[in-house]
């Protein structure tokens, strides 16, 4: 087998990510705060900003901006440790996540594409907040757990963003 690599360009500072549950696992939402304390575990060991997310029942969009973009897989593996060492629900791992001493809860890789350009970076963004209407018809708007507010209150979108013209222009991503 051959051994994975990831390929990152430290002359870019943002990436893309998606990080998934195992078999897709509805944990996330209703473990929010042990996900964000997680995150900020792992941001602690490796700065870095979280510069747009959305949290969904079983994966996570998000975009990173770090000073080396090399950290990623670090940040992500640290998030997971401790994500996982205080989930207290019961999953049942495979055979072959036991030996890797893993708890079965979530996906072994994650996606990353490092973000090339600005054109680039708002399509990323677009796609991320517009997740929670794709996934659950529920608008950007009022989805608590991403940081389409944010971009809302800082003049990136308007409020009435994700009409039908958005969502046209969104829907030939595909970034799971």
């Amino acid at each position: 087998m051959s051994e994975y690599r990831r390929f990152y360009h430290n002359d870019y500072k943002y990436i893309f990510l998606t990080i998934v549950t195992n078999n897709r696992l509805p944990i996330l939402i209703e473990n929010i705060d042990l996900l964000r304390s997680a995150f900020k575990y792992a941001i602690k060991k490796h700065p870095c900003k979280i510069f747009a997310c959305s949290i969904l029942k079983d994966h996570i969009h998000i975009i990173l901006e770090l000073d080396n973009i090399s950290d990623t897989a670090e940040i992500i593996r640290l998030m997971k440790y401790y994500f996982s060492r205080k989930f207290t629900n019961a999953v049942t791992p495979s055979e072959s996540k036991l030996r890797k001493r893993e708890k079965g809860i979530w996906q072994r890789r994650f996606w990353a594409h490092t973000i090339i350009n600005e054109k680039d970076l708002y399509r990323h963004i677009d796609y991320i907040h517009y997740n929670s209407y794709k996934h659950y018809d529920i608008s950007p708007q009022n989805w608590i757990y991403s940081t389409f507010n944010k971009f809302v209150n800082d003049g990136y979108y308007s409020e009435g963003w994700c009409n039908f013209n958005d969502v046209n222009n969104i829907e030939n991503l595909n970034l799971e």
